[in-house]
């Protein structure tokens, strides 16, 4: 079993970035980056594969940044130009495929418990 534990959400205002972090208990092989707000559904917006290959939904896509640092087997999404629109409850997920795709959460055997982030306008 593989805990994930993100950090680093905040309230920021718009235009400003934050750096959230995911430390994997454990190795994993694909993980992403899903948002979900109250009353909606779960976004998915980043995944890294394998492969070290990143995929990012339209509504991130230039503005944020999935990496891992494999050494401290830590997830980082790097969110830059931050809309209020991007308000949401952040989690990370992981699987042991060496694929996956944000628009398919079922794929995803581990979440975090999250980390709010909040931009302001």
């Amino acid at each position: 079993q593989v805990q994930l534990v993100e950090s680093g959400g905040g309230s920021v205002q718009a235009g400003g970035s934050l750096r959230l972090s995911c430390v994997a208990s454990g190795a994993t092989s694909c993980m992403g980056w899903f948002r979900q707000g109250p009353g909606q559904d779960r976004e998915g917006i980043a995944t890294r594969d394998s492969d070290g290959i990143p995929v990012y939904a339209g509504s991130v896509k230039g503005r944020f940044t999935i990496s891992k640092d494999n050494a401290k087997n830590t997830l980082y999404l790097q969110m830059n130009s931050l809309k209020p629109e991007d308000t949401s409850m952040y989690y990370c997920a992981a699987t042991y495929r060496p694929e996956c795709t944000y628009y398919a959460p079922a794929l995803f055997g581990f979440w975090g418990q999250g980390t709010q982030v909040t931009v302001s306008s």
